[in-house]
């Protein structure tokens, strides 16, 4: 399978993955799964997965004892650099674990905030794909809050 394509199956992964996640107008429903570089299912996780708080990528890296070297991580959405309830967010679980590579499929959009994981997991040397083509399905799964009109974003946060 070429690089490409097993990209798209197991962000595809990730994206069925998500729809375990309660709809919630205070967050986004994410998927993640890690897989390690043989091609091996390492862990997986979904927004709110045993605790209303939990992200994803949270949830998948709890899972593991260590990051094995050459592990690429697959989000759904965009992983985030900012929360109010947990004290780091989801790139910076990402640095500290260890993870080289991440995937993608949808940048998070500016309802809960500004978010900058793209560009931080690349500055910290972290290769970053985007795999937009696959993004309508995160927007289908996440059509509760991306067809909504909301004032106070901001304090909807998690």
């Amino acid at each position: 399978m070429v690089q490409s394509e097993y990209d798209r199956h197991w962000l595809t992964a990730a994206i069925d993955l998500s729809r375990l996640s309660p709809p919630s107008p205070a967050r986004y429903a994410v998927g993640a799964v890690i897989v390690g570089a043989d091609g091996t299912l390492l862990a997986s996780g979904y927004t709110a997965e045993g605790d209303d708080h939990i992200h994803a990528e949270e949830a998948a890296l709890a899972k593991l004892s260590a990051v094995e070297e050459g592990a690429t991580i697959y989000s759904s959405l965009e992983p985030c650099t900012m929360r109010r309830s947990r004290p780091f967010p989801c790139t910076d679980l990402i640095l500290n674990a260890g993870l080289r590579r991440v995937v993608f499929a949808l940048r998070e959009p500016e309802i809960f905030a500004d978010c900058t994981g793209l560009e931080t997991l690349r500055a910290n040397g972290v290769e970053v794909v985007e795999l937009a083509t696959l993004g309508a399905g995160v927007v289908a799964v996440n059509a509760h809050l991306l067809n909504r009109n909301c004032d106070d974003r901001a304090a909807l946060v998690d």
